[in-house]
């Protein structure tokens, strides 16, 4: 821990015009982040557009298709803690694709109380239909990045991940 962080009275000087650049760099860096976010969210809704679904929509039907998860699906509070949102937020997506027909919430064998996400046949198809939107998508996005800027991207973004998840707590409040 720095000596800024222990006991910002006794920090130097120097200490404090780099605590002051870290914070300006810090500011700009989450500002950035929420910027991008908020960019992602309109124009990866508009790449999907067609097929009527939102980027929360296809975070979820993202999360169903996968080869793990597939035959069985997910249960609501896997599918939490995976997509990291909030049980509210999550329910009204969960709603309204079950509405479309395209997820379907089915008993677990064994625990009649317990429910899993799963896409349906459906569902399914529209993903599938989904993907060359989201390949441009990514492509065009990433398209100034090589693949190895993209996986240190990935890393990076990975561990801010990670910090902001300690902050939150054990479970993610």
């Amino acid at each position: 821990m720095d000596q800024l962080a222990r006991n910002p009275a006794t920090a130097t000087p120097a200490t404090r015009d780099d605590a002051a650049v870290r914070f300006d760099i810090a500011n700009r860096l989450f500002l950035r982040l929420y910027q991008a976010s908020n960019l992602m969210h309109k124009t990866g809704t508009r790449a999907v557009s067609d097929f009527g679904a939102t980027t929360q929509q296809w975070a979820v039907l993202g999360a169903l298709s996968r080869p793990a998860v597939r035959e069985h699906g997910m249960t609501v509070k896997q599918l939490i803690a995976f997509l990291m949102v909030s049980r509210q937020n999550l329910t009204a997506v969960l709603d309204r694709l079950e509405g479309a027909g395209l997820v379907e919430r089915v008993r677990a064998a064994g625990d009649g109380r317990l429910r899993h996400v799963r896409l349906t046949p459906e569902g399914d198809r529209i993903w599938s239909g989904m993907l060359a939107s989201i390949r441009r998508y990514y492509d065009d996005a990433l398209a100034g990045f090589s693949t190895e800027e993209c996986v240190l991207l990935f890393r990076l973004l990975d561990r801010l991940r990670d910090g902001l998840g300690r902050i939150a707590g054990p479970e993610g409040d």
